[in-house]
């Protein structure tokens, strides 16, 4: 139901879709971003600055760590967050809460400490206080999680063409032996097979559908 939900905002929706898909590209990003961050922290670096700009894009400007993990990152890493998000929400009800507050204070963490325009903390102000209120405060919580995690996947997917093109080229001039349009090619793969992974667990696995 939501992907399809989705799918029938972003190919038929046409001005109102893409309205009514605009938190979900800000989150998109807003995971992308952050993917970008976790790369630099994971391999030793340090994160700078994280910006959010109004038509969605973003930027991530960091010292140090290993550059091909990085820019890495930022596609495979919000497909893997994406992915964990919609599993948690589908069959994990007692990390919803928890995962939600994680959530929420990455978005904190970027808009106040790696802090570089008041549009980027306003939007993740927002967004994070929209999350608490549904997390915390109405029961809809896993729906949410689930929502967000999925649409997010899907965005990644559909956006495979064009969305990192940066990343792709910079990889490309990192690592060398292998063309952008390759490691994209790679990139897709693994995202797609991360799906497919959490699709396979989701329909395999006994649900924990009611917390105790």
């Amino acid at each position: 139901m939501l992907t399809l939900l989705y799918v029938g905002l972003s190919y038929f929706g046409e001005a109102f879709g893409r309205n009514a898909l605009y938190p979900v590209r800000v989150f998109v990003t807003f995971l992308h971003e952050f993917g970008h961050a976790a790369g630099a922290l994971l391999t030793g670096g340090s994160v700078e600055s994280i910006e959010i700009e109004p038509n969605t894009a973003g930027v991530t400007t960091s010292i140090g760590g290993n550059l091909a993990v990085i820019l890495a990152g930022g596609y495979i890493g919000s497909a893997l967050f994406g992915n964990i998000l919609f599993y948690i929400g589908a069959k994990k009800p007692r990390l919803v809460k928890p995962v939600l507050a994680l959530v929420i204070f990455a978005m904190l963490v970027t808009g106040f400490v790696w802090y570089t325009s008041v549009f980027t903390t306003a939007v993740l102000l927002a967004f994070a206080g929209f999350l608490f209120w549904v997390g915390f405060k109405t029961k809809y919580g896993r729906d949410c999680l689930m929502a967000l995690g999925l649409a997010s996947v899907i965005y990644i997917l559909q956006d495979t063409a064009y969305g990192p093109s940066s990343d792709l080229a910079g990889f490309e001039r990192e690592m060398r032996f292998i063309p952008a349009r390759g490691w994209m090619l790679l990139w897709f793969a693994v995202a797609a097979g991360l799906l497919a992974l959490n699709l396979k667990l989701l329909l395999g696995l006994d649900p924990e559908s009611n917390p105790k």
